[in-house]
Order: C-alpha cells, then structure tokens, then sequence
C-alpha cells in the first residue's frame, strides 16, 4: 500500500470516528475566530472539564476583541485567576488591544498575521485558522503528537528541535485540504479519548491495523520526551500584618511569576531558615517592627512546572497597618 492510500486511510479513519464520537463544546458550535482564540488559550493549561467555566465565564465578561481591550487588566486576570500562567491573560489582554487598533477591531483571517500577534504560536494560529477559515494548516498539540507517534512508531523526542519539525511534515501531510477543520478536530479528540496516554484503546480502535506502535506492542512508550529538568526549589516566607481592620497587600512587580498580582509582603530565601531568624532580617523590622504579635504559622507546597514553591504564611498583628511604606 502506498503513502497516498495509507494516508487517505488515516484521515477517513479519524474523521469517520470523529463523526461518531467527538465531544460537544461551545466553541465548535461557532466559527468566531475570537472565541476560537480564548479557547485555545484557556486550553493551553487546564483540562476541557476544567477550563469550560472559565471559557464561558470569559466569554459573558468579555462577548468580543473590543470589549476585552477596553477592560481593566485587573478584572482580565481576575477572570484568569486559577488558570496560572498569567502572562498568558496579560498577552490575551494586549493582543486584543493590537487588533481593534491595528486591524479595526477585525481578527486577522491569514496563519502568517496571526503568527504576528503575541501569545499566538503556531499551534494556536492553525487552530484558528482552520477551525475559523477552513485554512489548510495542521494542528499538533500534546493529542496529535501521541497519535503520530504512535501510528508511523516514531521515536524522535517530540519537543526537540528535530522532533518538532518531523512531526509538523508528518502533520501536514496528513492533513485533509479539503475539511482542515473537522480533521483537525478529529485527530485532537482522537489522542483525547482514543488514543489516550495510558490504557488506550487499542482493542477497539479503527487504526489498530495500521498503527507500528501497536504492531510492535509498545504504544506506551511513545511519544518520548525530552529529560525534564530539575524544579527549582524556592522558599517564600509570606507576613500576613493585619491590625483592628486591614490586611497589607504588595503589588507583585518583579519580572517573574505572578507579575502584577497582589500579595502579602514577601521575603525569599536561598533555603529555609528559622523564623526567629527571618523575624531579625533588617527589612522584617522595618515592616512589623520588634513588638508586634506573630500567630500560628501555616506551610504550604506548590509544585509549579519548573519550580517548588515552599511557602510560609506568618499571621502577625500590628498596630497600624496604615504606618507601614512596604519600601
């Protein structure tokens, strides 16, 4: 069978489950590339379960390119809280504002321009592009990696720089110029419910026959990944300065995660240390001064993509929080 044949097998394999089995969601009810666009970002980093609330919840706050450019950055990550990544929303948020000032308020139709705009890759500009344009431009996210592996047995690590441009060829050879945007799906949905990361479904599934991994009995091993590097640990130790009525909050400035957030005042250390030594620290004076009253103290561990954040919470009441510069 030659690669023309086995080619057309896959794409009518997987459109023909899609028709039977593909999940109902909002945004495929549409072909707004404006709503195409806040799904995908959403969906960067969460589950569908997950992220539909927020989706929905953006999209009531926000209808169109021009209301969510004329909003307050603030009430945008507020809709975002939860998600992480809040750069992401901070990109959402100028983006929007670049194309009702660039593009009159139009969402740009083309990969190339969408490409342009920041916070735009090039999965989530084929996306667009496909499921809005019907525009002959594959997707390959995290489902169509493991499909493809899986189905030609490759081996290649998949976020190298070898992997990444052997499977966007592979990617675009399959894909079906003629309905881009149902294949598109049909491949995503595929690598979700199908062809799942373990236990998949490979007894009953219409690719069996034509997938190596499967033929060689090893579809669990694939795709392969690069090594992923050690997380950094780092330990934050948070003063909650409360006195009669308020609680102190700092803007977050610093050029790393959760840039612009609030939070308590904070001091980061190299590794843990006493609290009756980060109490004497000279900038902890200044703040709370050597009187004031510390209460029980709460720790917590969150494990970010490349980074553990250790972090104390120590409730300390205070005179007067309106005394306190937070300089």
């Amino acid at each position: 069978m030659n690669s023309y044949s086995t080619n057309s097998i896959l794409r009518k394999g997987l459109i023909d489950w899609y028709k039977e089995y593909k999940r109902d969601l909002p945004w495929r009810h549409t072909i707004n590339p404006y709503q195409i666009w806040i799904s995908e970002i959403i969906l960067q980093q969460t589950r569908i379960d997950q992220g539909l609330s927020y989706y929905e919840r953006f999209i009531s706050d926000f209808p169109d390119v021009a209301s969510l450019a004329a909003a307050p950055l603030e009430k945008v990550l507020k809709d975002w809280q939860g998600l992480g990544y809040y750069s992401r929303a901070r990109n959402l948020h100028e983006t929007a504002k670049r194309i009702v000032s660039d593009f009159g308020g139009q969402f740009p139709d083309n990969y190339e321009q969408l490409l342009k705009l920041k916070g735009i890759g090039t999965y989530t500009a084929a996306a667009i592009a496909s499921f809005a344009y019907k525009q002959p431009h594959a997707v390959l996210d995290g489902n169509v990696f493991r499909v493809l592996s899986r189905l030609f047995l490759i081996d290649t690590p998949i976020y190298s720089t070898k992997g990444k441009k052997e499977f966007a060829a592979l990617a675009e050879t399959l894909l079906d110029p003629d309905q881009p945007d149902t294949y598109n799906q049909a491949i995503m949905d595929f690598g979700a419910l199908q062809c799942t990361p373990s236990n998949p479904g490979c007894e009953n599934c219409p690719l069996s026959a034509l997938c190596l991994a499967y033929k060689a009995g090893c579809t669990t091993d694939l795709p392969v990944r690069k090594i992923t590097l050690p997380k950094q640990d780092r330990y934050f130790y948070y003063l909650v300065c409360h006195d009669s009525q308020q609680t102190w909050l700092k803007e977050r400035t610093a050029k790393d995660i959760w840039q612009h957030l609030w939070e308590f005042p904070l001091v980061e250390t190299e590794q843990e240390i006493a609290i009756d030594e980060l109490l004497g620290k000279a900038e902890v004076v200044d703040w709370i001064g050597q009187s004031s009253t510390v209460h029980t103290i709460a720790r917590f561990r969150h494990v970010l993509s490349h980074q553990i954040i250790h972090a104390t919470f120590i409730p300390v009441s205070v005179t007067n929080i309106t005394g306190l510069s937070g300089d």
